[in-house]
């Protein structure tokens, strides 16, 4: 797999997200055996970023990477994420400076490693200053137990904010062929300040794949559920974006999900997918979008696609994007 940089650190240009394994979608946690050989495969096939997060279970993600990586841990760029839970008795979000050392404590024990390589907050935290948290942050990395500083879902000012604490890596945040929130805005701060880009839900949770036909499919602890564009009127007016995929991969000789990824990686040499599976047929089905190289008339096709309706995320986790 080729490899690209998140500023200074260097990873393969797809990682893998491992939430859905033991959290959030249908079936998660239901087989931890394949999720493992899921983790195993990612690094034969030269994948290196890994992600999780101590809210995934919560806790139980951690665990199950810590697990699958047990005697191969200097394959892997690690990555995991802090703030969504308190450890010190707050309600809420929690990145008060006592709050993250409680919390990559945590995390270090469960994933058995010594250090993390990529830690994030995970959603900004209106009750404490930036600032505060990234020089936390900064104190870890000085102790060695994280090596770079990451947000998720920040918006610009307190990007620029953080960055000016201590150098911030890479932004995790949700990009994709219908979610192109970043690029007016976001993406030409990263670029200007050298953060890398790191998109989650690159497939739109597995809507781009043309896997999806109905919601029935979906058990009900299934996040997608209550999101918007799996809902009502939207939903099936999102099957047009979904058939228009589909032609591009009909024409390119490839699935949608590859298409999918391989549009996401004409964006720029700093932004890294991260599609989320438990199975190997799919890790290696989205691996090989390393190799698809889609024309410039493939390209624009997948620009123009049908815009989304409806919003990304439900009103509760809309509150907390873009602080």
């Amino acid at each position: 797999m080729k490899h690209v940089r998140l500023g200074d650190l260097e990873v393969g240009r797809i990682g893998l997200g491992t939430m859905g394994m033991s959290f959030a979608y249908t079936g998660a946690g239901s087989d931890d055996a394949e999720s493992i050989r899921t983790i195993h495969r990612a690094l034969d096939l030269g994948v290196t970023l890994i992600d999780t997060a101590e809210v995934y279970g919560p806790y139980t993600n951690e665990e199950l990477v810590g697990r699958a990586l047990k005697d191969r841990r200097d394959q892997v760029v690690l990555a995991t994420k802090f703030g969504m839970i308190s450890h010190t008795g707050r309600r809420g979000l929690d990145s008060g400076p006592g709050n993250v050392r409680t919390a990559v404590e945590g995390s270090l024990r469960r994933l058995g490693t010594g250090h993390i390589d990529l830690y994030y907050q995970h959603r900004v935290d209106p009750g404490t200053p930036i600032e505060d948290t990234v020089g936390a942050l900064a104190e870890l990395v000085a102790e060695g137990k994280i090596r770079y500083i990451g947000l998720s879902e920040a918006g610009p000012a307190t990007i620029r904010r953080a960055h000016a604490v201590h150098p911030i890596t890479a932004l995790q945040t949700e990009y994709s062929l219908w979610t192109r929130d970043p690029e007016p805005e976001t993406l030409p701060l990263l670029r200007e300040l050298g953060i890398g880009l790191v998109a989650y839900s690159p497939l739109g949770r597995g809507f781009l794949t043309g896997t999806i036909s109905s919601t029935e499919q979906f058990g009900d602890d299934d996040f997608r559920k209550d999101n918007p564009r799996f809902t009502g009127e939207n939903f099936e007016r999102n099957l047009r974006s979904a058939a228009e995929v589909e032609a591009v991969a009909a024409e390119a000789g490839a699935t949608p999900a590859q298409v999918a990824l391989a549009w996401l990686l004409t964006r720029g040499g700093d932004v890294v997918p991260i599609p989320g599976t438990k199975r190997v047929s799919r890790l290696e089905e989205n691996t090989a979008a390393d190799t698809i190289e889609l024309t410039p008339e493939q390209v624009a096709k997948l620009d123009g696609l049908t815009p989304a309706a409806g919003h990304h995320h439900n009103e509760a986790q809309t509150r907390l994007i873009g602080l």
